[in-house]
C-alpha cells in the first residue's frame, strides 16, 4: 500500500512540473500592437500580462492605463526594446520595417491580419487564445459568440432587405466593401451592402445612383455630424427623406471581437429594423 501512494505522488509530481513547465512557454509580457488585439487579450483573462500598447488602445478603461509605444502604424522601436517584451503581437497596420527589425533583434512577434469576415475573426481569437495559453476559453466565447450570430440571422434573414451603404472615410470618401467583415454585420443584420468589391474608394455620384434606404457613418478619422449634414443636402435620397442617416463608434464596426461583434450586430438590426426589435 506505501508502494502504491509513493507511486502516485512521483506521478502527481511528474503531472504538476510537466504543467508548471508547459505554463513557461505562454507570454507573460505582452504587446499588443492594435486595439482589438488589446480588447481580445483582456477577454481572455491576460490584461495583467499587457505591459504596453498603443495610444489607441483604451478599452477596456484600464488599457488607457499601460505605457504607450507609438500608433498602430509607428512605434517606438527603443522603447520596445527597452521594456523587454516576450511577445509583440503585430497587425496588419504595423510597419513590416518594425516587425522585421524587432525580430532580427530576438524578439518574438506574431501577426494577426485584418479579418475580412466573422468567421475569420472567430479563428483569429482562438489562435490568440493558444498562444496566450487560453484554448479553451477562447474556444466556448466563440461558441456562445457564433450561437447568438445564428440565431439573430434566423430572424433577420427573411425580413425585406434594406439597401445599406456604411461610410468609414470622407476624403477620399471610402465605404465599406463586400469583403469586409462589415459586410457581415449588414448581411446578418438582413441588409444589402451596396458597397463595392475590392478597394472602398467611392464617389457620392454612385451612392447617388444607388439610393440607399440606410446611411451608416462610422467616426473613424472623419466628423460624423459634418458628413451626416452633406448628406441631408440630397433630398431625393430614400436615407434623407426617411431620416435614416446613424452614426456608429468606430471601435465598434472597425474594430470587434467575438463578443463585441454580437452586441454592435443588434445594434444594426435595430437601425436596420426598427419596427421588428
Amino acid at each position: 500500500m506505501k508502494k502504491f501512494g509513493i507511486i502516485v505522488l512521483i506521478f502527481f509530481f511528474i503531472f504538476c512540473f510537466y504543467n508548471f513547465s508547459y505554463s513557461q512557454n505562454y507570454p507573460n509580457r505582452i504587446i499588443p500592437l492594435g486595439p482589438a488585439i488589446t480588447e481580445q487579450l483582456y477577454i481572455l483573462g491576460v490584461g495583467d500580462k499587457i505591459i504596453a500598447n498603443t495610444i489607441y488602445c483604451t478599452r477596456p478603461p484600464d488599457a488607457e492605463k499601460k505605457e504607450k509605444i507609438g500608433t498602430v502604424v509607428e512605434q517606438n522601436i527603443e522603447k520596445i526594446i527597452s521594456l523587454k517584451p516576450d511577445l509583440v503581437i503585430a497587425t496588419s497596420l504595423t510597419n513590416p520595417r518594425t516587425i522585421k527589425k524587432l525580430k532580427d533583434l530576438g524578439i518574438k512577434v506574431v501577426s494577426f491580419i485584418y479579418a475580412k469576415s466573422f468567421d475569420e475573426l472567430c479563428e483569429h481569437f482562438i489562435e490568440l487564445g493558444k498562444i496566450v495559453g487560453k484554448k479553451k476559453e477562447s474556444k466556448e466565447i466563440v461558441k456562445r459568440a457564433k450561437k447568438e450570430v445564428e440565431n439573430i440571422y434566423k430572424k433577420t434573414k427573411n425580413l425585406k432587405k434594406q439597401k445599406v451603404i456604411v461610410q468609414i472615410g470622407a476624403k477620399p470618401l471610402f465605404v465599406a466593401t463586400k469583403d469586409s467583415f462589415i459586410n457581415d454585420f449588414i448581411k446578418f443584420a438582413g441588409g444589402k451592402n451596396l458597397g463595392p468589391k475590392g478597394s472602398g474608394i467611392y464617389s457620392r455620384e454612385k451612392i447617388l445612383r444607388q439610393n440607399p434606404d440606410v446611411i451608416i457613418i462610422t467616426t473613424m478619422g472623419i466628423a460624423g455630424e459634418e458628413e451626416k449634414k452633406i448628406w441631408q443636402k440630397y433630398k431625393t435620397l430614400n436615407a434623407v427623406k426617411n431620416n435614416r442617416i446613424y452614426i456608429v463608434d468606430a471601435h465598434k464596426l472597425c474594430s470587434p471581437t467575438p463578443i463585441s461583434f454580437v452586441e454592435t450586430l443588434k445594434e444594426i438590426v435595430g437601425i436596420l429594423h426598427p419596427k421588428n426589435e
